[in-house]
């Protein structure tokens, strides 16, 4: 579904990724690990076209990214949620959510009305705060908030940066009920995510990041492989 070959991103004379190969198939939650600063939000910015590759396929249901800029690719289906959640001020929490149906420009208002009210049945907390300012929401409803946002555009397949981060351990349980449903869903995520071990627990596979590179890739239900992971990522 989604396939990166050996892709290269370079911030002016920064080389961030350097040679990254990994794919997503249907109805897997991949994640992505490593320590900060390796490449995982580039490589997420990289897919959704914030930044260009220099090198390498981006590809989409065998379409090419490289030369696609973001609005185009989120209109072909892959929804973003980014790590600093973009939440936009002086907007509600219902109107925040009809920016994200503006992803689907053919859908008509009735069809908008009836995601909308699917998305407040998934997120409750969010119906109930519909008229509150998004920004005045806590952390956990925030997040909620960016992922929803995503949802009302029903895109086909999602990417999710450091959805957890900052978030006290009972909000980052219910996040991760969020992520887990979605996978019931069957709905396709790459995940980053530094809370590995509890992230690995919904995964089905995962890739590490070292210095811009694949250094490991391998199933998150084998324990062999979260064992060689674990050497990994506490280098």
């Amino acid at each position: 579904m989604l396939e990166l070959r050996d892709v290269n991103t370079h911030y002016g004379l920064s080389h961030v990724l350097q040679g990254v190969s990994l794919s997503v198939e249907p109805g897997e939650v991949v994640l992505l690990c490593g320590r900060n600063g390796v490449g995982k939000t580039t490589t997420i910015k990289t897919i959704a076209g914030w930044v260009k590759p220099s090198a390498g396929v981006v590809q989409f249901n065998g379409a090419s990214l490289n030369e696609m800029e973001s609005d185009r690719i989120c209109r072909l289906g892959i929804g973003l949620v980014p790590e600093d959640r973009r939440v936009f001020p002086g907007l509600t929490v219902e109107e925040n959510l009809q920016l994200g149906v503006l992803q689907c420009p053919r859908r008509s208002r009735a069809e908008s009305r009836q995601i909308l009210s699917q998305v407040y049945d998934q997120f409750p907390r969010l119906r109930e705060r519909r008229l509150q300012m998004g920004t005045s929401l806590s952390g956990g409803e925030q997040q909620m908030l960016a992922i929803a946002r995503v949802l009302v555009g029903a895109p086909k397949l999602l990417l999710i940066d450091e959805p957890t981060e900052g978030l006290a351990p009972i909000i980052v349980e219910e996040i991760f009920a969020i992520i887990e449903r979605l996978k019931s869903e069957g709905m396709p995520i790459l995940l980053v995510e530094q809370n590995v071990h509890r992230a690995l627990t919904v995964a089905t596979r995962f890739y590490a990041l070292e210095r811009g590179q694949v250094v490991l890739q391998g199933n998150a239900k084998s324990t062999d492989d979260r064992e060689a992971l674990n050497k990994v990522i506490a280098v």
